[in-house]
């Protein structure tokens, strides 16, 4: 799953640059999107970002293009490999990628088993 976010002005911190958390809240709801498409039946939550390195920095005005794909599934869990570029200047891409894994828990926040894929 693909999607776009345009840097604001109100995503920066005081230097000018994109803030690192945002980017993260972003990516979090990206990959989450994906998963949930993915296994309709299934209550996500995020238990892990697995590498949180920041290539370059974000000005504003920059479309990010951030892009989620299952890189692998368990019996409780899936984990997204997303990568997040720069849209219009690729010499700088990417700009963050990273593994995303989320667990499927029933209604009292217990693991539970994934549906199966449609």
């Amino acid at each position: 799953m693909q999607t776009q976010r345009l840097v604001l002005p109100a995503d920066l911190n005081h230097y000018g640059f994109l803030f690192g958390g945002r980017l993260l809240a972003w990516i979090d709801e990206a990959s989450w999107i994906a998963a949930s498409l993915d296994f309709p039946h299934c209550r996500f939550v995020t238990v892990a970002m697995h590498e949180v390195r920041f290539h370059h920095s974000v000005r504003e005005g920059t479309i990010l293009t951030i892009e989620s794909s299952l890189h692998k599934k368990g019996s409780t869990s899936a984990t997204y490999d997303v990568v997040v570029n720069d849209t219009r200047n690729a010499q700088a891409n990417p700009l963050f990628a990273t593994r995303v894994t989320f667990v499927n828990v029933d209604e009292a926040g217990q693991k539970s088993a994934i549906s199966p894929l449609p």
